[in-house]
């Protein structure tokens, strides 16, 4: 096989251990980060747990932004730290700075995400989708180039991110999916906050099932 060459785009995955606090709870979680870039730079999506392990895994790479899905504190724990060290900017839909806050309220976002906004990284634009429901501000990342969707915790391998906590609504999740997500091309990998990857082609049929269920 011929080598890649160094600005070819690519996915990098590692997954982090910690925990999700909310609504008085407390529970052990094992986290999806992906990183979008070549070999010169990269985007971090959802920045959990463990900044030192998402830098050592971006390998001098320039970190131009740290993407946050939502603002659920295992989603987002780590994203200071990672600022930090790499002076990228955090940024977060506006409508979860209510969550953010209960984990940093001394250190804001750096930037506002919107439905529809492109962002570009190695040569691949990503869109920003408003995706509300499990979280008022969570948001996925649309990549076409990669054949990609990064939903974190708005669509699994399964069904819907989880409704039943404090500032999440199914109705509102299924809306979402419905009109964000299962219009993708049946081919998108679904790339998660948690667990597997999926497609939307294999997720799609299983839409009234859901609904019946209520989650």
């Amino acid at each position: 096989m011929t080598p890649a060459a160094s600005g070819t785009p690519r996915i990098d995955h590692l997954v982090t251990t910690g925990t999700f606090s909310l609504d008085g709870g407390v529970w052990d979680v094992d986290n999806n980060v992906w990183i979008i870039g070549d070999d010169t730079e990269a985007i971090v999506v959802d920045a959990a747990h463990d900044a030192a392990a998402i830098e050592a895994a971006l390998g001098g790479r320039t970190l131009r932004a740290i993407i946050c899905t939502h603002g659920h504190d295992d989603h987002i724990d780590a994203a200071p730290a990672l600022s930090a060290a790499t002076g990228a900017p955090v940024l977060l839909h506006p409508d979860d700075l209510p969550l953010w806050k209960r984990t940093h309220p001394d250190r804001a976002p750096d930037g506002e995400l919107a439905d529809g906004e492109r962002i570009t990284v190695a040569g691949i634009e990503l869109t920003v989708l408003h995706t509300p429901g499990h979280a008022p501000g969570a948001i996925c990342l649309h990549a076409p180039a990669l054949d990609t969707v990064f939903t974190g915790d708005t669509l699994f391998a399964g069904g819907p991110g989880a409704t039943g906590r404090s500032f999440s609504h199914f109705p509102t999740i299924i809306r979402s999916i419905r009109e964000k997500l299962l219009t993708l091309p049946p081919g998108t990998t679904v790339r998660t906050g948690h667990g597997d990857t999926t497609t939307i082609g294999a997720e799609a049929p299983h839409l009234d099932e859901w609904i019946q269920r209520g989650h």
